[in-house]
């Protein structure tokens, strides 16, 4: 069994969605001046490695604190897409175990340093209302979104309280390999979101 790290670093370069203030992480103590250390973090719901909850985009839509701490884990699943499109095609031949999270590798954290917002793949439509017949529990992505404004896929998936993980690391670690996945969120009432600690034990 191995345990692989899923989670983006947070530090002054990790990247913020366009027009989100930027992650400032402050020292506020010193051990010398102040006989500890301390730091202060100024951060949004939907940065880092992050949960999307039904509220993020669906008005009276549940809110992290509304589901059990069994959402945040499951079986695995990895789907390789970084030389292909997110279509109907990916999952083809793919058994999805119940209530499964399935994670789609576009390659795209590999520029989370530059160019991150560029060039992006999308889930279409059809790949998120497949997922839902498949009853799936998450979906994830090791990008900053599944889709963009008006933003479709975030809300056929958080419609049937699917949850999102995005700016996910690391799931080319995955692929091929049979895995659990935990990814607990910051326990922030009433969220719409929030950082999470995503990991993954692998065979």
């Amino acid at each position: 069994m191995k345990i692989i790290d899923l989670s983006m670093p947070l530090d002054k370069k990790t990247p913020t969605y366009p027009g989100d203030p930027s992650l400032e992480i402050k020292q506020v103590a010193e051990i010398e001046k102040d006989s500890w250390n301390e730091k202060r973090i100024h951060i949004n719901t939907h940065c880092g490695t992050h949960l999307d909850a039904p509220s993020h985009m669906i008005s009276e839509g549940r809110t992290l604190d509304d589901f059990p701490l069994e959402a945040f884990s499951g079986k695995g699943i990895v789907i390789d897409v970084r030389k292909k499109e997110i279509t109907l095609h990916c999952l083809k031949d793919i058994t999805f175990p119940p209530k499964s999270v399935v994670l789609f590798l576009t390659g795209q954290a590999d520029q989370r340093y530059q160019k991150y917002y560029e060039n992006a793949k999308f889930l279409s439509k059809e790949v998120a209302k497949k997922l839902v017949e498949q009853n799936v529990k998450a979906v994830g992505i090791d990008s900053f979104s599944p889709d963009e404004e008006p933003f479709p896929i975030h809300k056929i998936l958080l419609s049937k309280n699917i949850l999102i993980i995005e700016n996910l690391i690391n799931l080319d670690k995955l692929v091929n390999r049979t895995f659990t996945i935990l990814f607990f969120p910051l326990p922030i009432k009433e969220g719409d979101g929030a950082p999470c600690r995503a990991i993954a034990f692998a065979q």
